[in-house]
């Protein structure tokens, strides 16, 4: 009888062992950035693991006991340049799994574990910062010439910015639609309406699913002298009732701050001033007249992004709900450039069924990016930069005051103009003008 009861406790304590402490690898997701990979294992439950590191080849190796090897290490996701492939290798016992990641040159890994965190379950992280990062190749046709080399004005830059990406997904909608994709796309939309645009150049701080941090995305917009940078998301909220868009600029509070930063960074005032930076010197005595240039400048930025961000939502209304009526501030990191006017556009709210439905549709996406494209051309053609053809332009035409009994066809006749290029001049989408309207007359 006590030989049977020892049996039975030794068989309850041995499947104990086994059932309570097995682990499982779920899946490997792989994202690549400029200067660093993270590799995310989905895994069954909370892991334990060592780690060492091996050169000639450079190689990862990840020691999680307790934990089954029978799963593949396969991923759809590019592995981009440093990591060369993931694989088993040897374990300490049977009960463990030995995970080796080959690597392409040295890299410094940092490896933690992470919670259940919708909708993701158990993780291990593990973020590799490259050795040697890969620097992005210069988009073609993004790099201003100087007046000495070029044939014309330069082009009108604008920044886009495709909010979150790699491991970092942004909302995800309730049919597990991930922001960063709907962002994403819709910034090469937005891309490509302003590439067709003549005198206006669209640059992408992220052109595919990798990680860039919020702060980063304004010094990609300054390094590509951008004259604006629009911002892409998808809000979400706690409940599926919210929706609708918004526009939002940069706070008082975080301009106040942000000023106070730069001003710190007393090696960056070449950078922010110009030209202005050769008769201002980095001393104690001048640092006054350099904080009110740089004041006025950040001024001069919020007051553009009011400006477009009105716009913006008088045409964001035409294609979707709103979720705000006028432009709203906020101390958003992406917002921060003070020589840049800056907008954060919210195309809608994707924790929203409906429109999470509206955004995974391609024609929606596509007004949605035709809205901002249309405020970002009615602005420009309102204040076009010093410097650019369109500035060219508007300083070669004349202006006509509409008065009562006048068309579109007899100021054409008057001026020897095409109704046409009357229109396109004043962005105008019929032939019909309002008494007191100023247009301009472009040369003939």
């Amino acid at each position: 009888m006590v030989r049977k009861i020892l049996w039975v406790m030794s068989l309850c304590i041995w499947a104990q062992i086994v059932f309570a402490a097995q682990n499982n690898i779920d899946g490997l997701r792989i994202w690549p950035s400029t200067d660093s990979t993270r590799v995310v294992f989905d895994m069954s439950g909370a892991p334990e693991f060592s780690y060492f590191t091996l050169k000639n080849p450079h190689r990862l190796v990840i020691d999680l006991p307790r934990t089954s090897d029978k799963a593949k290490l396969k991923t759809a996701d590019k592995t981009g340049s440093l990591v060369k492939r993931v694989r088993y290798s040897t374990p300490k016992n049977k009960q463990s799994a030995r995970i080796v990641i080959e690597l392409n040159r040295a890299a410094t890994p940092s490896i933690f574990a992470m919670a259940p965190t919708h909708p993701y379950g158990h993780r291990l992280v593990v973020d590799l910062k490259d050795s040697a990062p890969v620097t992005a190749k210069p988009q073609q046709n993004t790099v201003v010439m100087d007046e000495s080399h070029s044939q014309r004005d330069r082009d009108i830059i604008v920044a886009i910015d495709a909010g979150h990406g790699g491991h970092d997904p942004g909302s995800v909608g309730p049919a597990g639609t991930y922001e960063k994709h709907i962002t994403l796309s819709i910034a090469k939309k937005l891309e490509a309406m302003v590439n067709a645009e003549p005198g206006m150049r669209a640059i992408m701080t992220r052109s595919g699913d990798y990680y860039i941090s919020p702060n980063q995305r304004p010094e990609i917009a300054r390094q590509k002298k951008a004259d604006l940078l629009i911002s892409i998301h998808a809000d979400a909220f706690s409940q599926p009732q919210p929706k609708g868009g918004s526009v939002w600029v940069l706070s008082m509070r975080r301009a106040d701050t942000e000023l106070g930063r730069w001003l710190e960074k007393s090696e960056r005032h070449s950078e922010l001033l110009g030209g202005a930076a050769e008769v201002i010197n980095d001393k104690s005595s001048e640092r006054y007249l350099t904080e009110t240039i740089l004041g006025l400048s950040m001024d001069h930025s919020m007051a553009t992004s009011h400006d477009l961000g009105n716009k913006v939502v008088e045409e964001l209304k035409q294609v979707t709900s709103l979720h705000k009526k006028r432009p709203q501030a906020a101390s958003f990191a992406v917002l921060t450039a003070p020589d840049i006017p800056s907008i954060l556009v919210e195309v809608g709210f994707i924790s929203n069924p409906q429109e999470e439905k509206n955004l995974n549709w391609a024609k929606h996406r596509e007004r949605l990016a035709n809205a901002m494209f249309s405020a970002t051309k009615r602005y420009f053609k309102q204040v076009p930069p010093d410097g650019t053809l369109w500035a060219s332009m508007r300083s070669s035409n004349r202006t006509h005051k509409v008065k009562s009994g006048e068309s579109l066809s007899l100021l054409a006749q008057r001026y020897n103009v095409k109704v046409s290029s009357l229109k396109a001049a004043n962005n105008l989408n019929s032939d019909v003008v309002r008494i007191g309207q100023v247009l301009s007359i472009p040369s003939t």
